[in-house]
């Protein structure tokens, strides 16, 4: 996919370094050596080194290159344990926090924190909560960010075609403020993608065709959107057609910018989001490539337990490209 030479492009030979806390699952192995041999990223790999080479054998693959850390044996445990400390606030023990670190994900994501990586990569084998649950608590969200959200990039059979769809993974019904923020966070994210954001905040109504709170909640989301970036390109509420088809643009949106042309697409729930960004793939032959979660300091990646080695590959790719975006 040209899309992805692009990121490749970007990211290649910049020494990001990625944390994957899940290397004794093969698809992961299987990820972080190509990664590391395509030169796009550095590989830091969480566990035992005798299973990591266990795994290793299963497929032939040579991990003398890559950089392996242990949590039972790290040297920079103690300095670990007291960051961790002072960033929960009182919320932990010396005697808790050195329980915690053991565990993968919390270890990866105080690399992050620490600077000592910069981003991550995981949910292969954990749960999105034992994911998220460690980059909400160490890494936290941006400022002016209420909360983390998941985008998915819809990529066509023309590399023209590609867009965001977003939330469809994290919040169940977020409310005005968080949907305004959710808007964006995603024109960030289509940023990296070479996409241009226009962003649509959709509902059932366009600009009053309907009244309700649902419509509401949309139209105050715009407004506070708008404040917080004006700069970016951001309408609604618009109906589907009307945010995506010109003709119907003119019609029931004449005066705006987004109308007709938007290729970033705020869903106002969950439940839409989710059943929208799936019709798009099965009946429309979109790949779905996600969930990116926007709205953390440093980037974290939530794969699918159900992935292959290649959607760790791009997603890690992917998150990358958010890194690098950052610095």
């Amino acid at each position: 996919m040209e899309l992805f030479d692009g990121l490749k492009n970007n990211i290649g030979g910049k020494n990001v370094r990625i944390v994957f806390p899940e290397p004794t699952d093969i698809r992961v192995l299987g990820a972080a050596v190509r990664l590391k041999s395509d030169n796009l990223v550095e590989p830091i790999l969480i566990g035992n080194i005798d299973k990591i080479k266990e795994v290793a054998g299963t497929r032939g693959l040579s991990i003398d290159n890559l950089e392996i850390i242990d949590p039972e044996n790290y040297a920079g445990f103690d300095n670990m344990v007291a960051a961790f400390i002072e960033r929960r606030k009182g919320k932990a023990t010396e005697d808790q926090a050195r329980t915690i670190l053991k565990d993968e994900n919390y270890f990866g994501t105080m690399l992050v924190f620490m600077d000592l990586a910069d981003g991550l990569v995981s949910g292969a084998v954990h749960s999105t909560g034992d994911t998220i649950r460690p980059a909400l608590q160490i890494i936290k969200t941006k400022p002016g960010v209420s909360r983390t959200s998941g985008a998915f990039l819809m990529v066509g059979n023309r590399d023209s075609e590609k867009y965001i769809f977003s939330d469809c993974a994290i919040n169940i019904n977020p409310d005005a403020q968080a949907l305004a923020e959710i808007a964006v966070e995603s024109a960030k994210t289509a940023e990296i993608f070479g996409i241009d954001p226009k962003v649509a905040l959709l509902s059932f109504s366009t600009k009053g065709s309907a009244k309700s709170e649902e419509v509401t909640k949309v139209a105050e989301a715009t407004k506070i959107a708008q404040e917080l970036a004006p700069e970016l390109a951001i309408d609604g509420e618009l109906q589907f057609d009307a945010s995506y088809v010109p003709s119907v643009a003119q019609q029931k949106a004449p005066d705006s910018k987004v109308a007709g042309s938007a290729n970033v697409f705020v869903f106002p729930e969950i439940q839409s989001g989710n059943i929208g960004y799936k019709i798009a793939q099965r009946l429309g032959g979109f790949q779905a490539i996600g969930p990116i979660l926007q709205g953390l300091n440093r980037p974290i990646s939530d794969l699918s337990r159900g992935c292959n080695e290649e959607d760790v590959y791009k997603l890690s790719i992917i998150t990358a490209s958010q890194a690098l975006q950052e610095k």
